[in-house]
């Protein structure tokens, strides 16, 4: 039983001295990232360039028809009529149904749009990234790079983390819309109220400064999502199963990260007591 227990002791440690030392690689790998983007712009602002048609129009689809935007668009949508279901359902208990468009302009703006748009954006275009980069780990191309005097961190992360902070804009917006004519139809058209009184409280909670935090939000959910997918890639192992391990952890993460940091940014834009735009009341 004593050896035992050392040896369960000694397992313990080995993870966590494996945890800590996969912690290290990622912030390491994130600061270079970060810090290389002066230099990227400089030296491979071509490549960026071909990033950004890439997550556009190429195998991400970020732009294209079909692809992530239909995603994003779907997902908004859906997540934005149960936001209006429930909505309408608990303002109807209390007779205030007519603040459904209040609610609606908050919820959507401040939470609902950018999250769904960036779990889209792991889900589609950051996976892409972990798989590329993990490939070219096991395959040796990375430390081929080095070996010609390449930095492989701006060449194959730094650029990519540019292309998506391009292109997360206007698949953002597009999610947006959709969760705010998703939460209007269901309010308006299936639930009867007053089209009227739903715009007039919709508009009047709806400010410039919500937008503009929201779509901080979205790019610093991009950002996140590019430094994570492209760490796992980046550092895989074990062949192409290590590159499906590396991924799925990745998608895992950034899920997590998502969360952790959108509770962080309302808190930081909005305040833990927040004022509700229009009526000058927390």
């Amino acid at each position: 039983m004593p050896y035992d227990g050392v040896v369960r002791l000694r397992r313990q440690g080995h993870r966590a001295t494996g945890a800590l030392v996969v912690l290290g690689q990622h912030v390491t790998f994130y600061t270079e990232t970060v810090a290389a983007i002066p230099f990227t712009l400089r030296r491979y602002y071509r490549h960026v360039a071909q990033h950004i048609g890439e997550v556009s129009f190429g195998y991400a689809s970020l732009l294209a028809g079909g692809g992530t935007i239909g995603i994003v668009f779907a997902m908004s949508a859906v997540a934005a009529m149960m936001v209006g279901v429930e909505t309408y359902r608990g303002l109807d208990l209390i007779g205030l149904t007519s603040l459904s468009g209040l609610l609606s302009a908050i919820a959507n703006t401040r939470e609902l749009a950018p999250v769904i748009a960036s779990i889209a954006l792991a889900a589609k275009v950051g996976t892409g990234f972990t798989a590329q980069l993990g490939a070219m780990r096991i395959s040796d191309e990375i430390d081929a790079l080095d070996s010609m005097a390449v930095r492989p961190i701006p060449f194959l992360a730094t650029t990519r983390l540019l292309a998506v902070v391009v292109c997360i804009v206007p698949i953002y917006l597009v999610g947006l819309i959709a969760t705010f004519v998703a939460t209007r139809l269901v309010v308006v058209t299936f639930g009867s109220s007053s089209a009227g009184t739903y715009d007039y409280y919709f508009h009047l909670a709806m400010t410039p400064a919500d937008m503009v935090g929201s779509v901080v939000k979205a790019v610093v959910f991009a950002i996140v999502v590019a430094l994570v997918h492209c760490a796992y890639g980046f550092h895989a192992s074990g062949g192409p199963e290590g590159v499906g391990r590396a991924a799925g952890r990745a998608l895992r993460t950034s899920i997590l990260a998502i969360g952790i940091t959108d509770v962080f940014l309302t808190f930081v834009l909005w305040g833990i007591a927040p004022t509700v735009p229009g009526l000058g009341v927390s």
